[in-house]
């Protein structure tokens, strides 16, 4: 083989090999290392792609909160080209601005994610966004640095926690698939690839998944969860999914 054709082998080899996958999200992603029988899906991740997993995802935190503390700015300084990033929020999202948390997003008013709120949180004048607005920043902020975007829609609650199987998808996945596609990035129905699991799963098995809420999974619904995850992206055509390794 000529020189240069093998360095360039071996130099795309060596950025394949480097290569990593970002998780931003709250709890229901995050790594918990409380004792309180709950854990996210980001943690098992790990056993189903072949690439090394940052799991930046914190307890808590909704678009608009990750966005204010710096967390994504700080992730952007992290990535490098040929990474991936997944952008996962929309549990913290909602409520009310009137009594503010720190977490809830500007809502869509006659269907503009332009839309902007302007509040005082713990004193500092904020103008809120929407949460689509919020993604597609992100997304933005990461694609500027080489990596090829994610966005995911918020993983369902407890579909069985009324004794009969109940899914709606929450308003919070067509704003995710609309910020995905303003910005180019893949856009992954976590949501309800999650309900299908549960419904196949029965009423039994998927109680066992929530050991105090219906939001929070154990250890076993979390890695479900990260299954669905998986099963969602192999049916987009993101680069991602040639990394998968178990379905």
């Amino acid at each position: 083989m000529h020189p240069r054709k093998l360095y360039s082998c071996l130099l795309a080899a060596t950025t394949t090999l480097a290569a990593k996958v970002y998780l931003a999200g709250d709890s229901t992603m995050a790594t918990i290392a409380g004792a309180d029988g709950t854990q996210g899906w980001g943690t098992y991740l790990k056993d189903r792609i072949s690439l090394e997993v940052v799991n930046n995802a914190i307890g808590g935190r909704s678009s608009r909160s990750f966005t204010r503390e710096g967390r994504f700015t700080a992730m952007a300084n992290q990535v490098a080209r040929g990474d991936f990033v997944v952008i996962e929020f929309g549990h913290n999202d909602g409520g009310s601005l009137s009594n503010d948390n720190g977490r809830s997003v500007c809502g869509v008013v006659n269907n503009d994610y332009n839309t902007t709120c302007q509040i005082t949180y713990n004193g500092v004048q904020e103008t809120v966004q929407t949460y689509y607005t919020y993604l597609v920043n992100a997304a933005k902020l990461f694609q500027s640095k080489g990596a090829t975007v994610i966005i995911s829609s918020p993983t369902t609650r407890n579909v069985w926690d009324g004794g009969n199987y109940a899914f709606a998808p929450s308003r919070f996945v067509g704003y995710a698939k609309d910020a995905a596609a303003a910005v180019g990035a893949t856009f992954v129905d976590h949501q309800i690839y999650t309900a299908e699991l549960y419904r196949k799963a029965g009423s039994q098995t998927v109680n066992s998944y929530y050991p105090n809420d219906p939001l929070h999974t154990s250890p076993a619904g979390a890695q479900v969860v990260a299954r669905a995850f998986v099963l969602a992206l192999d049916a987009t055509s993101s680069a991602l999914k040639q990394y998968i390794t178990s379905k």
